[in-house]
């Protein structure tokens, strides 16, 4: 048996942002005009990074390519993971780069020919990468505006581009494509001038609905995932687990399951993996290794947990105030004082954590399920010691990650194994590895004490977090006195939990909208209030004003003199990423099961420069359909670090039948920067279906999700 130590020093000697030498790139992406775009000084040196510390410069960090056919290759560090960024940055590239959509080819997650990038996450791509992308691509327009003019011996500010044809208005015979100028040449080139971008009003394809160029791929299964992959020699892995999180190793027997043929067992300090060519025999072989685990489990559960968090020893950090909140108190003729709890929840993505891991010559590849190619190559480097240039990370699409794939430890596992053995090792987990090893999204409790005077206007408002941060917490409605306080773990007490908690799609942004909304929504009632005119009554940002009227106009919303009204409509408005968000939802509800059909859903968004509306529509119809789970039935139960759900068949994910009617309006800026896309709508889901239980019932829920067995419970005490 062989084992292979870690070693955690940071690799010396590593090359610079993409871990590549100019040469090397060129044998790789073979000839063509190649525009790099680097710091504004092209003299200086490629800085040496270490593992960990880089970062893309503040001028240009990303390269493209123009092949001899006119075709255009971009590189980006993001990936592809079911968003729809393959499609509205071909958009961008194709407006600011004057060439026919077609023509772009996009090369993404791939650390040795992409620039360096942090990861996908965020609903980052387009607002904080578009623009540099933006920039990246007048700047080529620029190179090739001047390579044209000497060659047609115009002046360049005398040429124009059309679909990639570059040529003089005066004398259109003079003309030459970007294709014809790449022909056979390997030219490096830097621009001191920086050209503008396009402007919003000559867009082509900016801001116009297509749809996804990945689709057919997808839908027919020729699309590629990393589980998909296979190299010559190949061996499957099957990775001996704990019951519980809080498993530690303390024997272990394989000698019967290396007798299963073909089978080679590698250990490496906690890491116990069974390999095989075959992975049915693979998972026999692992049945039949004897294993004894030590466990030091807290004393907690899904029931206990939110009690814990509340009596713990934690830190109180105040991250927004204004006004005096005790004035402000005092000024109220009502206060309403409201606790609400969140549970765990798993991301439940289609596609599991998959990684395929190989070492050749003094390389190591490694094709992974990642949103983080980067910082994997970052964590293999170190863990190897061995320098950047020698990893590379590629990420083919990804199914579905929502903040969840991103720590990956599945590479880990395979590049450990693939090590060990010296073939390559592909590692994916099962459901039930999922359910244990995925990080989840954070529960937590909000305490939110909050008070209006005779008019209804909203004075005072005292928010407190607790384990769960404050995205989206944002007060939103004009409070003169206010406070937002932070309540995390201590350092050096006891833990409240052990479970690995981590992004959830527009991470906690769902517990503080529903926190926020709920209690908007008291306050409405207290003051015998609409809760639309108490809502516009209590707000002065126009961009919020508008999204909320957007939504009402097209709901078709007529104020009631009483709520509840009886009707079942709820409303909720929320922030996330630059995006803002308003939502308006009917529901019905069987009082004898206590089971709540949503009906329709209408949901307006100000995302700023929208690229692609039916992309966006897309994720936003997305957004609300995954908000349904954690709505109505996903809630993660455990006991200590024992997971009791460990696939579909307890915990449930929204079904078709659950899928209400929904309508949405974005309001297009053009001249605005666009803002994220991903992430926005699902944040209110809760909170707008919470709202419209109320409505309904006069009942208020103040635990998610709203099962059927809480519902009945809020009945009797509503």
């Amino acid at each position: 048996m062989k084992k292979e130590k870690s070693n955690t020093q940071v690799a010396s000697g590593t090359t610079g942002r993409r871990g590549m030498e100019r040469r090397d790139f060129f044998k790789l992406v073979g000839g063509g005009v190649v525009i790099f775009f680097l710091p504004r000084c092209s003299s200086d040196p490629v800085p040496v990074a270490e593992p960990g510390k880089r970062s893309l410069p503040k001028d240009y960090n990303a390269f493209l390519k123009i092949d001899e056919d006119g075709t255009v290759n971009c590189y980006t560090g993001k990936i592809e993971q079911g968003q729809g960024i393959i499609m509205s940055l071909v958009q961008i590239m194709a407006d600011d780069l004057n060439v026919p959509m077609e023509k772009i080819k996009m090369v993404m997650g791939d650390t040795e020919l992409c620039p360096w990038d942090g990861g996908t996450w965020g609903s980052m791509t387009i607002r904080s990468f578009g623009p540099n992308m933006r920039r990246a691509a007048a700047e080529a327009k620029g190179v090739l505006l001047e390579l044209a003019a000497n060659k047609l011996k115009v002046p360049a500010t005398q040429l124009v581009v059309v679909d990639g044809v570059i040529f003089d208005p005066a004398n259109p015979g003079k003309s030459v494509t970007y294709g014809e100028l790449a022909k056979g040449k390997k030219i490096e080139k830097f621009l001191d001038v920086k050209p503008e971008v396009e402007d919003y009003s000559k867009f082509t394809f900016i801001g116009k609905s297509f749809k996804r160029n990945d689709a057919k791929i997808k839908v027919t299964g020729e699309a590629k995932y990393t589980g998909d992959l296979k190299l010559p020699g190949m061996l499957f892995a099957r990775i001996l687990r704990p019951k519980s999180l809080s498993g530690k190793l303390a024997s272990v027997d394989y000698s019967e399951a290396e007798k299963v043929p073909g089978t080679t067992v590698v250990r490496d300090g906690e890491l116990v993996g069974v390999l095989n060519a075959n992975l049915v025999l693979a998972g026999r072989a692992l049945e039949m290794v004897k294993a004894e685990y030590t466990y030091d489990e807290i004393k907690v559960d899904n029931k206990t947990i939110f009690e814990a968090m509340i009596k713990a020893d934690t830190t109180a950090d105040v991250e927004t105030t204004a006004g005096d909140i005790e004035a402000g108190f005092k000024q109220c003729d009502k206060i309403i004082e409201t606790e609400i709890h969140d549970p765990f929840l798993a991301h439940a993505f289609i596609e599991p954590h998959s990684a395929l891991a190989q070492f050749e010559n003094d390389k190591l590849t490694v094709w992974a399920s990642s949103q983080t190619p980067y910082p994997l190559q970052d964590a293999l480097a170190k863990h190897f010691s061995m320098p950047l240039n020698k990893v590379r990370v590629i990420v083919p699409f990804v199914g579905g990650g929502f903040g969840g794939k991103s720590k990956n430890q599945q590479a880990m596992e395979a590049a450990i194994l693939a090590k060990v053995c010296g073939k390559p090792v592909m590692v994916t987990w099962t459901r039930e590895e999922e359910f244990l090893y995925d990080n989840f999204h954070s529960a937590g409790v909000l305490k939110i004490k909050s008070g209006i005077d005779k008019s209804g206007l909203i004075k005072a408002w005292d928010y407190h977090a607790y384990f769960c941060g404050t995205r989206g917490s944002e007060i939103v409605y004009d409070v003169p006195n206010h406070k937002i306080t932070a309540h995390y773990h201590k350092e050096n007490t006891p833990q409240v939990h052990i479970l690995d908690t981590g992004p959830w799609r527009a991470p906690n942004n769902n517990t503080n909208t529903l926190g926020r909304e709920l209690q908007i929504d008291r306050l409405a009632a207290a003051a015998k209030m609409d809760p639309l005119e108490f809502r516009l009554k209590n707000l002065k940002d126009q961009r919020m004003i508008d999204t909320l009227k957007a939504a009402a106009d097209l709901f078709g919303y007529v104020p009631s003199k009483k709520y509840p009204s009886g009707r079942g409509i709820g409303i909720a408005v929320g922030t996330d990423v630059g995006t803002l968000v308003a939502e308006i939802a009917e529901i019905e509800i069987d009082k004898k099961t206590g089971k709540v059909k949503v009906k329709r859903i209408v949901c307006a968004q100000d995302m700023g420069l929208c690229v692609n509306p039916h992309g966006a529509t897309m994720q936003l119809e997305g957004c609300i359909t995954m908000a349904l789970g954690y709505t109505f039935s996903e809630e993660i139960r455990f006991e200590g670090g024992n997971i009791i759900d460990r696939n579909y068949d307890t915990y449930e994910l929204p079904r078709f039948s659950w899928v209400p009617k929904i309508e949405s309006i974005i309001l297009q800026r053009m001249d605005q920067p666009p803002h994220g896309g991903g992430e926005p709508a699902i944040i209110a889901v809760g909170a707008v279906v919470g709202n419209a239980i109320f409505d309904a019932t006069g009942a208020r829920l103040f635990q998610m999700p709203y099962t059927p067995e809480r519902v009945l419970e809020a009945l009797k005490k509503g």
